[in-house]
C-alpha cells in the first residue's frame, strides 16, 4: 500500500521509509484513519519532525493523493485553482447549484473543496446548515442535565454529521452563546445546543462545526482552511526569490550582520560609590560601552528589465532593516556592470566617482544585488578592475543574484563575476548564507 509514498515526500527533503509505511499500516488496522483528513492528521505525526517540515509536507502531500502541483513560491489556493481535481470537483458542484444561486468567488470555491476534501476526524456524511440548526434551537433554554447520559455522550462521540455555521454573523453568534452560557449548569458532550464538546453546537470545542466559536480545548472536526492555510503549516519558500510575501523571513536572515563592539568609558556611579568607601579615595572606574551597529552598502542594478520584478521587494527588505535596527545603511545603483561610477538615486542621474565610492570604511557589508548577465563586451576591462577593487577594500561583500543558481554558469559574465564575489541566491535562504560567510569572514580579518 502506498509503495511509492516514501520516495515522494523524501523528494521534498522529509525523512520517509518502510518504517513509516508500517506505521501507517498500523494506524489503517487500528481503525485511526477513516477519512482523507485523518490520513493527513496520521502522516503528518509519522513524517514531520520539525516545525520547518510543515511546509514541505504539505505540498507533498497534496501533490502525492491529488496530483496538485506547485510553481516555486505558490501559495496553496493558487495551486488548488490550477489542478485537475479542483477543476473537476467545481465542475460537478456547480453543476448541484440551482440556478438562483449567484455563483460563488474564486476563494470560496477553494473553501469548500478543502472542506469537502480535506481535514475532518470523523466520517461525515452530511453537512447541515447551521441556520437550520439555530432557527429551532432556543438560546434561553434551562440546564436539566442527565450526568449518566451526558457520560454515555461522551463514550460514543461517534459524528456522522457536522454543521456549518459559516453565513451566520459572528456578533449575533456571541450573543446567543452568552444567553446559553447563563443557563448553563453543568458540563455537556455531544448535542448542538451547549457549550461543550465532541457535538455540533456552534460554540465549544472539539466538534465537528464549521465556523463556529472555539471555548476552551483543542479543534476537534478542523476544516483545512484553519490548518492548511495557517502560516505554521504552510510557511514560505525560503528557496524562493524575495518577493512581498518572504520579506519577513529575508530580514531575520539579515539580522546577522549587526555586530557588537566594546569601548571602555568612565564609570561615574561606579567611581562616586567605590570612591566613598574608600574614605575618600575616588579612583576612575570603567566599564565597557557595548555598541550594536550595522553598516550596510547595497549596490543595487535596476537598469534592466529583468531585475525589475525585484527591485520593490529588495527596496522594502532593507527598508525595514534600516527601521528595525536604525543604523547605517547606504545605497547606490549601476546599470549591469559599474565603469567609472556608481549612482546615488534609483533614476540613475546622480554619479558619485569610484574612488570616492571606495573611500567608504572597509567595516561595511556590501550586499551586490543583480543578475550579473550582460553581453560580454559591457564586462571590460576597467569594469572587472572596479569590481576587483570593491572586493578588496570590502572583505564582507556578497552577491545576490535573483536568478536561478543552475543558470549562472550558462552566462559569461556571471562566471566571471562569481569568481570575484561569493555569490547567493536572492532568496531567504541565500541571505542567511551570505550573512554567515561575511560574518566568518570578518572575524578572520
Amino acid at each position: 500500500m502506498f509503495q511509492s509514498l516514501p520516495q515522494a515526500f523524501r523528494t521534498h527533503k522529509l525523512q520517509a521509509d518502510v518504517r513509516s509505511l508500517l506505521l501507517l499500516q498500523k494506524s489503517f488496522e487500528k481503525g485511526l484513519i477513516r477519512t482523507f483528513g485523518d490520513l493527513y492528521v496520521v502522516l503528518k505525526g509519522i513524517i514531520v519532525k520539525k516545525p520547518q517540515d510543515l511546509g514541505p509536507f504539505s505540498k507533498a502531500y497534496y501533490e502525492y493523493f491529488l496530483n496538485i502541483q506547485f510553481k516555486p513560491g505558490e501559495t496553496l489556493d493558487s495551486a488548488i485553482s490550477r489542478s485537475e481535481a479542483f477543476k473537476e470537483w467545481k465542475e460537478n458542484y456547480l453543476e448541484s447549484l440551482d440556478d438562483e444561486k449567484e455563483t460563488p468567488d474564486m476563494q470560496s470555491l477553494v473553501d469548500r473543496f478543502l472542506d469537502q476534501v480535506h481535514l475532518t476526524s470523523y466520517d461525515i456524511k452530511k453537512i447541515i446548515d447551521g441556520k437550520q440548526i439555530l432557527d429551532k434551537d432556543n438560546p434561553d433554554l434551562e440546564d436539566h442535565i442527565n450526568q449518566e447520559n451526558n457520560a454515555a455522550g461522551a463514550a460514543k462521540r461517534n459524528l456522522d454529521q457536522a454543521t456549518d455555521f459559516s453565513d451566520i454573523d459572528i456578533n449575533e453568534l456571541l450573543d446567543r452563546m452568552r444567553r446559553v452560557a447563563d443557563q448553563q449548569k453543568d458540563k455537556h458532550t455531544g448535542g448542538s445546543h451547549w457549550i461543550g464538546q465532541g457535538g455540533i453546537s456552534p460554540y465549544g470545542n472539539g466538534g465537528a462545526a464549521k465556523g463556529g466559536i472555539r471555548v476552551g480545548g483543542a479543534g476537534g472536526g478542523k476544516m483545512a482552511r484553519k490548518v492548511i492555510g495557517d502560516a505554521r503549516y504552510f510557511p514560505v519558500d525560503k528557496d524562493e526569490q524575495i518577493n512581498d510575501n518572504n520579506i519577513d523571513a529575508s530580514l531575520a536572515s539579515l539580522k546577522g550582520v549587526i555586530s557588537e563592539s566594546a569601548e571602555e568609558e568612565l564609570d561615574v556611579q561606579g567611581t562616586i560609590e567605590k570612591g566613598l568607601k574608600r574614605g575618600g579615595l575616588f579612583i576612575p572606574e570603567l566599564k565597557d560601552k557595548i555598541s550594536r551597529e550595522m553598516k550596510v552598502i547595497l549596490l543595487i542594478d535596476n537598469g534592466g528589465y529583468s531585475m525589475n520584478p525585484y527591485i520593490h521587494a529588495v527596496t522594502q527588505l532593507f527598508k525595514k532593516m534600516k527601521t528595525r535596527f536604525a543604523h547605517d545603511l547606504k545605497t547606490f545603483y549601476f546599470h549591469n556592470t559599474i565603469y567609472d561610477y556608481v549612482f546615488t538615486d534609483a533614476r540613475r542621474s546622480e554619479r558619485m566617482n569610484i574612488d570616492r565610492f571606495l573611500k567608504h570604511s572597509p567595516n561595511y557589508n556590501i550586499f551586490i544585488i543583480g543578475d550579473a548577465a550582460m553581453a560580454p563586451y559591457e564586462l571590460g576591462r576597467s569594469s572587472i578592475q572596479h569590481w576587483l577593487d570593491i572586493a578588496d577594500k570590502f572583505k564582507k561583500a556578497a552577491w545576490l543574484n535573483p536568478d536561478r543558481q543552475e543558470w549562472w554558469d550558462h552566462t559569461f559574465t556571471t562566471k566571471v563575476l562569481k569568481e570575484i564575489f561569493a555569490m547567493y541566491p536572492l532568496t531567504p535562504n541565500g541571505i542567511e548564507k551570505a550573512v554567515v560567510e561575511m560574518n566568518r569572514k570578518g572575524k578572520m580579518g
